[in-house]
Parts: C-alpha cells; structure tokens; sequence
C-alpha cells in the first residue's frame, strides 16, 4: 500500500500545478476586482444622503 511520503510525482507536474494555480489565482483576482468596480460603481451613484443612510462616506467608497 502506497502512503504519500512515500509516493513521487511524475517529472513536471509540479510546474504543471503552478501554471494552473497561477491562471485560477489570475481569474479569481480578476473576478473580485471586477465585483469591488461594480459596488464602487453604484456606491458612487447614491447621494451624500444615502450613504448616511448605510454609514458611508465618499472617502469610504475610495477605500474599498
């Protein structure tokens, strides 16, 4: 029975996973910038006084 300290990976697949982690990381990051533009988008839309209204400030939205 083979225990994993004991298993060894194939030449390359080491890189392989890092070029993957590397473009999953790259897409999620983009997804999360994406989102962030989007709030900071409709925040900016809301007046002074609606942003009161959820405990905002101008300088808050800057900050996200």
């Amino acid at each position: 029975m083979a225990h994993a300290s004991n298993v060894i990976a194939p030449a390359g697949s080491v890189a392989v996973l890092r070029a993957v982690d590397f473009f999953f990381n790259l897409r999620t990051n983009l997804v999360n910038w994406n989102e962030a533009r989007i709030t900071r988008k409709a925040l900016n839309e809301l007046t002074d006084a609606q942003l009161e209204d959820i405990g905002l400030t101008r300088a808050d939205i800057t900050a996200m």
